[in-house]
């Protein structure tokens, strides 16, 4: 802090528009592009989201974090800043991560983007606010004129000959052919496996309180995931039965002796989206000992398919034992 000056005064300095450091202000309009990439279609659904979200994980928290901790040009250089913004990102954003998981929230993509958002706009604050408190001339700034001249000097001397800025120019260009293939590489991957996840969860949309034990009239209530994998948007179709099944350890197999549909609904899906449905039903009868949950994806067999042949030519199939007594 300058001698005499205020703290209002700082204040008001750190969060003057005209005084905001470059740096501050680039990772500003990223963090605005990477919201409206993640959430803003139809752009979530091109290769800019991964292109503005992957700095968001693996950089800029480290940087804010440095910014906050080295608001100093003269505590680190600048390489040292720069790999310590990307050790120190590979260590926030798990911890957040970890943090997030002991809360009602969970590890999701709404908690973890509000999350990150919030963690890099306290950083840049806390370093809006030390920078001001140090004289201007030993405060970090991102040298981009001193860069510029720098790349100038080096690819374009001024006693070179015209052959060799020729070369200069294709090495230049090569560079920012390799950095563009290795960005594109990076944002729009080969396709891998095509898989889809379907999984149920309890009451608290944990992996746990499962409405195993009912009455008779007593609704039962849990949510059905759906996660989508292939590359593709579809269309899934969810079926789910009552039954009543046996099995037979002598020749180890089960015997569907009652199916009744509880219900069958649509649920669209994009690739790499998943969808949580919130899902109720209500036993009538004693004699069923297992929910069945059916997912079809654009193929879905007639009604005259039903029992063990239904399950098996279903997409993917859960099930739930529970206990039913009457009132």
């Amino acid at each position: 802090m300058a001698r005499g000056q205020h703290p209002y005064d700082i204040i008001g300095e750190a969060f003057a528009i005209r005084t905001i450091p470059i740096d501050i202000k680039i990772i500003s309009c990223w963090l605005v592009l990477t919201v409206i990439g993640i959430y803003l279609p139809p752009v979530n659904q091109t290769f800019l989201r991964i292109l503005f979200g992957l700095p968001m994980v693996l950089f800029i928290p480290g940087y804010t974090l440095i910014a906050a901790l080295f608001p100093g040009s003269k505590d680190i250089d600048g390489i040292e800043r720069v790999a310590l913004s990307f050790g120190l990102s590979i260590a926030v954003v798990p911890l957040i991560g970890l943090g997030l998981n002991y809360t009602p929230w969970g590890i999701r993509l709404d908690p973890i983007v509000t999350s990150l958002v919030i963690f890099t706009v306290a950083m840049c604050l806390i370093t809006l606010y030390r920078r001001a408190q140090i004289p201007q001339e030993d405060r970090f700034v991102v040298p981009l004129q001193t860069m510029q001249q720098s790349v100038k000097k080096e690819f374009f001397p001024a006693e070179t000959s015209r052959l060799d800025r020729a070369l200069s120019i294709i090495l230049l260009l090569a560079i920012v052919a390799a950095v563009a293939t290795t960005v594109y590489v990076i944002v729009v991957p080969k396709e891998g496996e095509k898989f889809t996840e379907f999984f149920i969860l309890g009451e608290k949309k944990m992996a746990a309180d499962y409405p195993t034990h009912l009455l008779t009239g007593q609704n039962g209530s849990l949510y059905i995931g759906i996660g989508d994998h292939e590359y593709r948007s579809i269309n899934y179709t969810v079926e789910t039965y009552f039954m009543q099944m046996t099995f037979n350890e002598t020749d180890n197999t089960s015997t569907v002796n009652a199916m009744t549909p509880i219900s069958t609904f649509t649920v669209p899906v994009a690739h790499n989206q998943t969808v949580i449905t919130p899902y109720t039903f209500t036993p009538t009868k004693t004699n069923y000992n297992r929910i069945e949950f059916l997912l079809f994806n654009e193929t879905v067999p007639g009604s005259e398919v039903q029992g063990m042949n239904r399950i098996n030519q279903s997409y993917r199939d859960l099930h739930l034992w529970v206990t039913i007594r009457s009132r």
